[in-house]
């Protein structure tokens, strides 16, 4: 069992950066695909961005150019850097994982994190 454990959420207004981390309990992520997907209410979930087990990254139109997801300092935490926030940004995001299979869609993944709020103010 792959536990996901997400932190960085918060409140900022149009324009801000939130940084938002996804570290294991207890393994590394090397060998496994990672991505970054979001939930707004009364809306489905999306893919948001994604990270493969060979370290490219790929992101849906909506961010691109905004947001960046690496491989933190210590090699086993997931970042997403979140630049130029506006209100259609807010949501819960979650960190999810597959091993060997690197995908864009919410079924494609079978390990997620629990979620944190992102909130965008005008």
């Amino acid at each position: 069992q792959v536990e996901l454990l997400e932190s960085g959420g918060g409140s900022v207004q149009t324009g801000g950066s939130l940084t938002l981390s996804c570290a294991p309990a207890a393994y590394s992520y090397n060998d496994f695909c990672m991505a970054w997907f979001r939930q707004a209410p009364g809306k489905e979930r999306e893919g948001v961005a994604f990270l493969s087990d060979r370290g490219e990254a790929s992101y849906t139109d909506a961010v691109k150019g905004r947001f960046t997801v690496s491989r933190g300092n210590a090699k086993n935490i997931l970042v997403l850097q979140m630049d130029n926030l506006t209100p259609e940004d807010t949501a819960t995001y979650y960190c999810a994982a597959e091993i060997n299979h690197c995908g864009t869609e919410t079924w494609e993944y079978g390990y997620w994190g629990q979620g944190t709020q992102v909130t965008v103010s005008s």
